[in-house]
């Protein structure tokens, strides 16, 4: 799957590009939150994944309001020669090196999480299933979750702190099913979803 755009000024060139989240509230076996990305991004270079721009970390309060500590949060666009389950799996075990356990909830407080946002123009498993899930209302969001990996992520174009560290990295990156840039989804996104954002943590 070849993924061409020069993420700081739209510039054409072909490369395998990976969007990655990354967030922390608690700390971890590598210390602090803002401690906790930088060895992420670390491992993640180490194994594989080449870092091709790294955003400034954000302190975003944690959602839902009141769940926790503020988060450290931030995004990096990588290069990835691996199937995009291939590049989660490696995910999953910086984390779990990291010392993060799976048993807490979907949005209980962590000393990591690394999210694939995207891979290139991929769609996964098909375009019906990521359009449904896209849509979920809020409550059905907060009821059920994917058993399987969905790309690009249905929520992307909800979550602020998602969305404001990608726009220093890749605002021309567009979402193959939505048809919108990551600058045009952060431009539409309610100001309430920045709500408390600052740059610079840690």
């Amino acid at each position: 799957m070849s993924f061409s755009f020069d993420a700081a000024k739209g510039r054409r060139f072909a490369c395998k590009l990976a969007l990655v989240a990354l967030g922390a509230n608690l700390p971890s076996l590598a210390g602090s939150p803002a401690r906790t990305l930088r060895a992420a991004l670390a491992m993640m270079a180490a194994r594989g994944l080449a870092l091709r721009a790294v955003s400034r970390f954000w302190r975003t309060p944690a959602h839902p309001a009141g769940s926790g500590p503020d988060y450290v949060n931030a995004a990096a666009l990588v290069r990835a020669d691996a199937r995009p389950d291939e590049v989660l799996a490696l995910l999953h075990a910086i984390e779990a090196h990291l010392g993060r356990t799976r048993d807490g909830g979907r949005w209980a407080a962590r000393g990591i999480d690394l999210d694939l946002i995207a891979m290139g123009d991929t769609v996964l498993p098909s375009a019906m299933v990521q359009d449904r899930w896209r849509g979920l209302d809020p409550a059905a969001q907060a009821r059920i979750a994917p058993e399987g990996l969905i790309l690009p992520h249905p929520r992307l174009q909800e979550r602020g702190f998602v969305l404001l560290p990608l726009a220093e990295i890749a605002p021309g990156w567009v979402h193959p099913r939505a048809g919108k840039s990551v600058a045009a989804m952060l431009a539409a996104l309610d100001p309430a979803g920045l709500r408390g954002m600052v740059p610079g943590a840690g």
